[in-house]
């Protein structure tokens, strides 16, 4: 069995006596190859007017929850599953993720002189997290241009790819549940959470058949249907592995359109509607919407209180807020 984060897919290859094959010249055998998940493609491009006059200078991805920016969570979450490349996709006024995970000879000087060796070890840990790669996106069109802009990063490799409003509180990193499906059935694999009938039309919802527990076969993506058209309660989230095939029908939308945006979802419907195989995997663990204000502050609620240093002491503060 590969470890987590490897599929096997079924390929023909030729007898070949020295592997110690024991066939006839002409037969074939059907061999497993193991193909490694390495690259996250993370797309941080947006304007995040949803938060402005906050993002008017700074991105949203750099909006911290409790004292980490909402990118370093999906960077680490990337690196606790195996990741070892990630792929930012960028725009106008991002410069401050790249200075993020860049080394700051200043502050580390600073620290080593004030003796905060604590701080420096955490300072120096962000930049070695995983190789960074940024790739500019040119113009807003759209999350699924914004993919396309790194196929080339990608190098005709699975990939995964994570977006910035979903953050996942989870035992096990959701990506790696998501590389544990994508190793058993060796297709492109997205992340599903039920949501109340009312809030269906702020996704893509799916229509699938549930094959294992939590495990859906996908037949049609909807995007953002109301209530009385969606074909269930199972919406995407912005957590993915996708595969070359993905990527081709990217390339098929971008070429057609003159104007308009490129989305995901388009490319998951026509690589279904071609007979594409799609697995649908309802993560366990709790999601919190940060691309959302509300989202965001129950995130720092309930990331405030697992927080080492301060945990304690903050749901204690609530627990006085509430009482009254």
């Amino acid at each position: 069995m590969p470890a987590p984060g490897f599929v096997t897919f079924n390929v023909e290859i030729p007898d070949i006596e020295c592997l110690n094959f024991r066939s006839q010249p002409a037969d074939w055998r059907r061999v497993r190859v193991i193909i490694m998940i390495k690259k996250a493609i993370m797309p941080v491009g947006g304007f995040g007017t949803r938060f402005l006059p906050a993002t008017k200078a700074q991105p949203k991805e750099m909006l911290p929850v409790v004292d980490k920016p909402v990118i370093q969570y999906l960077v680490e979450e990337a690196v606790a599953s195996g990741i070892n490349e990630v792929i930012f996709v960028t725009g106008r006024g991002k410069r401050a993720i790249e200075d993020h995970f860049d080394h700051s000879f200043e502050l580390e000087y600073n620290l080593v002189e004030k003796g905060k060796n604590k701080l420096l070890r955490e300072v120096e840990r962000i930049s070695n997290l995983a190789d960074f790669v940024y790739v500019r996106q040119p113009k807003p069109l759209g999350d699924g241009h914004a993919v396309l802009c790194a196929r080339k990063l990608v190098n005709g490799e699975p990939a995964a790819v994570l977006f910035g409003d979903d953050l996942v509180d989870s035992e096990i990193p959701c990506l790696k549940q998501l590389m544990g499906i994508f190793e058993k059935y060796g297709c492109a694999v997205v992340a599903l959470q039920k949501v109340p009938g009312n809030e269906v039309s702020q996704y893509g919802v799916v229509a699938a058949k549930e094959i294992a527990p939590r495990i859906f076969e996908i037949n049609d993506v909807v995007e953002k249907p109301t209530p009385s058209q969606a074909p269930s309660d199972l919406i995407i989230i912005g957590k993915y592995i996708i595969i070359p095939e993905i990527f081709n029908e990217l390339e098929l939308i971008n070429g057609k359109k003159r104007t308009g945006e490129i989305h995901l979802a388009d490319a998951f419907k026509n690589f279904l509607v071609k007979g594409g195989k799609m697995i649908g995997y309802q993560f366990q663990g709790k999601r919190f919407d940060c691309g959302d204000k509300l989202g965001f502050l129950k995130a720092e609620v309930e990331f405030g209180i697992k927080h080492k240093e301060i945990g304690g002491r903050f749901k204690e503060y609530l627990e006085k807020k509430f009482k009254k």
